[in-house]
């Protein structure tokens, strides 16, 4: 059981305050630190933290950043093979952490070097994975080169649109999964009824609500998966990056979507309450021992 991750790889600089400055004020934060990032490494760690064989595919600078980058990577036991240092900077996220709530402004960096050369040279890995998943963090040629490849293998493909860009409809029909949040869902479907679209796209398209959980069509319904409530919000930052890949790893386990987005729900719940966009990622032994896991989902 193998899934596949292509994104980007990036290092997080995180600043901590109160509140945020207004345009042209300055303030005191209280903490400034760094930490691995990326959406695409934050979702290759969250799968190879639930146990499934994980591969990278991206891109990282000849630089001091990138080689820590590829290390984290490798001592999360994710396969690196396909990913290549090139002599631009890696890719960097500033994050402004306020009260547990991040704001972000993201410089791709070497994240832009990976190319669709780079995905066709993929081919055999893609056909091999039980699953792919791709945000937005990379070129829009390269998901789109990723959604034709995946869908000419029958390789079963989550699309995570983030950050938010347009995409025509015959690549959504193309994926398996996609998983926007309200913002995403915005941009990719501009004055449109979300019932709606959940309607037009059952059991594919699934909508991240923040604290109130997902909402995605059965076919014959919309509904709605609650959060699971916590007690104290330390960072959201890589909350829905750890839901993404959570909801990979109890697909390909063979979990009916209701049942991987509630799995999801629990393991960003407790993601939510640590620090860090990759280290606040639960293994799978931490979810089995949570009290809302459920039997019935039949982890090994």
């Amino acid at each position: 059981m193998k899934i596949t991750v292509i994104g980007s790889i990036s290092t997080d600089i995180v600043v901590e305050a109160t509140v945020a400055p207004a345009v042209g004020e300055t303030i005191q934060g209280d903490q400034l630190s760094f930490s691995f990032g990326g959406k695409g490494a934050n979702q290759a760690v969250a799968v190879a933290r639930l146990g499934v064989e994980t591969e990278m595919i991206g891109s990282v600078g000849n630089d001091v950043f990138g080689n820590q980058l590829i290390e984290n990577l490798e001592k999360n036991l994710i396969k690196t093979e396909a990913v290549k240092q090139v002599e631009q900077s890696s890719g960097t996220a500033i994050i402004q952490l306020i009260q547990g709530d991040n704001s972000i402004i993201y410089i791709p960096g070497a994240n832009n070097e990976l190319t669709i050369n780079d995905i066709e040279n993929a081919k055999n890995t893609l056909q091999e994975s039980q699953l792919v998943i791709i945000q937005n963090e990379v070129k829009a040629e390269v998901v789109q080169k990723t959604i034709d490849l995946c869908h000419e293998l029958k390789t079963p493909l989550l699309y995570n649109p983030a950050p938010a860009r347009p995409l025509s409809d015959d690549y959504i029909k193309k994926v398996t999964y996609l998983t926007p949040n309200e913002t995403e869902f915005k941009v990719l479907f501009p004055n449109q009824n979300m019932e709606d679209v959940l309607a037009k796209y059952p059991n594919k398209l699934v909508v991240t609500l923040g604290d109130e959980g997902a909402a995605y069509h059965n076919g014959s319904e919309v509904k709605l998966v609650p959060s699971f409530k916590v007690d104290e919000v330390i960072d959201t930052t890589g909350a829905g990056d750890c839901f993404n890949g959570a909801f990979a790893v109890a697909t390909v386990r063979g979990l009916a979507i209701d049942q991987a987005i509630k799995f999801a729900n629990l393991a960003s719940s407790i993601a939510i309450q640590r620090f860090g966009a990759q280290s606040g990622n639960p293994t799978l032994k931490e979810i089995k021992e949570h009290p809302f896991y459920e039997k019935a989902w039949n982890f090994e």
